[in-house]
C-alpha cells in the first residue's frame, strides 16, 4: 500500500499487482433442403432464377459448391452456391469480431457499487464480490461510500472501508481513479487487472474449443 501527501492530507494509493463461441446459425444444406423449387444466385452473385431443387444441386455438383438455403421464410426459399465449411468460418469469425467490439464498448462503461459507513463485514465481503464479478465482465467499476449527516466529518471510515475492499481485489483490480469526494459520496474507481482479462480470454477460448 502507498501514501502519497498531498498538503496536510494523506491520500492512500493501491499498487495492485470470454462465453462459449457461439455457433452461427445452422443453415439447411444441399440434401437438407426440403423445398421442391428455389431461387438460385450463383457463386459470382448472379441471380439463376427459380430452379427445382435437383436442378440447383446438379448445378452445385458441378461447381464443387454446395447449395445453401439463406433465406427459409422466402417464397420459394433463396439458395446460394457456396463453399459451405468457408462461409461458416467466415459467418463465426464476424460474430467473434462482433463480440469483440462489444466487449470492448462494455469495458469503456462504469458498473457502480456502493455501501454505507456503517455496512458490517458480511455484507462488505457480498459488495466485495460483486465487484469482482463486475470486473470480471469487462466492466470498470465506481465503488463508494455515501455520508450521512455528521458522517461526513470522519472521512478516514469511508477511506477503511475502500482500502479493503481494494486489498481484497489486488490480484482482480487496478485503481484507475484514487479515492476522492464527489458531495457525500468518497469513491474510487477500479478496472479490471490484465490477470482478470487473460483469465476470462483463456475460459472463452477453452470453452469455443469444447
Amino acid at each position: 500500500m502507498c501514501y502519497i501527501q498531498y498538503g496536510p492530507v494523506y491520500h492512500w494509493t493501491i499498487c495492485f499487482k470470454e462465453r462459449r463461441s457461439a455457433i452461427p446459425k445452422n443453415y439447411r444444406v444441399n440434401d437438407q433442403i426440403t423445398a421442391q423449387s428455389v431461387l438460385v444466385v450463383d457463386d459470382k452473385g448472379n441471380q439463376l432464377g427459380q430452379l427445382t431443387i435437383d436442378k440447383a444441386l446438379e448445378m452445385a455438383v458441378e461447381k464443387g459448391l454446395d447449395l445453401v438455403e439463406v433465406a427459409p421464410s422466402a417464397n420459394p426459399p433463396v439458395c446460394r452456391f457456396l463453399n459451405y465449411g468457408k462461409f461458416r468460418y467466415e459467418a463465426t469469425r464476424k460474430e467473434r469480431e462482433a463480440r469483440k467490439a462489444s466487449r470492448v464498448k462494455s469495458n469503456n462503461s462504469v458498473r457502480e457499487v456502493r455501501m454505507k459507513t456503517r455496512i458490517g463485514d458480511h455484507d462488505r465481503e457480498a459488495k466485495t464480490r460483486l465487484v469482482k464479478r463486475l470486473l470480471s465482465e469487462g466492466s470498470k467499476v465506481r465503488v463508494s461510500v455515501m455520508f450521512r449527516g455528521r458522517e461526513v466529518q470522519h472521512p478516514q471510515i469511508g477511506m477503511a472501508l475502500l482500502k479493503n475492499v481494494a486489498e481484497d481485489l489486488q490480484e482482480d483490480a487496478l485503481l484507475e481513479k484514487a479515492p476522492s469526494f464527489e458531495g457525500r459520496f468518497l469513491a474510487m474507481i477500479l478496472a479490471p487487472s490484465p490477470s482478470l482479462k487473460n483469465n476470462k480470454n483463456n475460459r472463452e477460448t477453452e470453452s469455443a474449443k469444447t
